[in-house]
């Protein structure tokens, strides 16, 4: 289902998304968990600053 609020930038940010996920699927385990921190760090700060409410407590 398609976002009402489409900017059209959507399907460039997806496939990063995906080519970065996929980046992290191929490290070894501890180095895949730094890394999908990092990115949910990443991408938190990315919705704060666009206003959206967190759906789940930070991490500590």
């Amino acid at each position: 289902m398609a976002d009402e609020q489409s900017t059209g930038t959507e399907p460039a940010q997806d496939a990063e998304l995906i080519s970065r996920l996929r980046v992290i699927e191929n490290q070894p385990l501890a180095e895949r968990a730094d890394a999908y921190a990092a990115l949910h760090d990443e991408l938190a700060r990315e919705l704060e600053q666009k206003g959206a409410a967190p759906t789940m407590p930070p991490r500590a």
